[in-house]
């Protein structure tokens, strides 16, 4: 079991969401988004290794991601919102590659992030994307 803090995940998350908007608005690299954001966001609270990995892990594999969210998806993921892709592209990293993170954490975070960020009902539309990909990605955890 790793040892860490779902507060400082959380955050981690939070900024990691922003970090992946910024990057696909800007197009500066993920190195540039994360110094600037050690420099201009409070950081003390975040777990900034999985920042890191996420920010890096997400940017790094997005034809990968999106291929994988375009078997669930009801539009092609360039018609999604910015904050959308970010949140999502995040959700099926976690869901992907992170299988010590329960499915439920990841969708219940993702929609968390949809309430904060996106549009009014946008939560309901991350919910049901994450949903169907846990249950192609995590069948064995869902049978338990």
């Amino acid at each position: 079991m790793s040892d860490f803090k779902p507060a400082a995940r959380r955050k981690a998350r939070h900024m990691a969401m922003q970090a992946l908007y910024q990057w696909h608005i800007s197009k500066a690299s993920a190195n540039e988004i994360e110094a600037q954001f050690m420099v201009d966001q409070n950081m003390e609270k975040v777990d900034k290794s999985y920042f890191h990995e996420l920010l890096h892990q997400v940017t790094g594999r997005t034809g990968e991601l999106d291929e994988l969210l375009g078997t669930v998806l009801d539009r092609k993921v360039s018609e999604l919102t910015p904050v959308e892709m970010a949140i999502l592209r995040l959700g099926a990293y976690e869901l992907q590659h992170r299988i010590d993170v329960p499915y439920r954490v990841v969708i219940n975070e993702g929609v968390e992030l949809a309430k904060s960020f996106g549009a009014t009902e946008g939560h309901r539309y991350v919910n049901g994307v994450l949903d169907k990909l846990s249950r192609t990605l995590r069948q064995a955890e869902q049978a338990r």
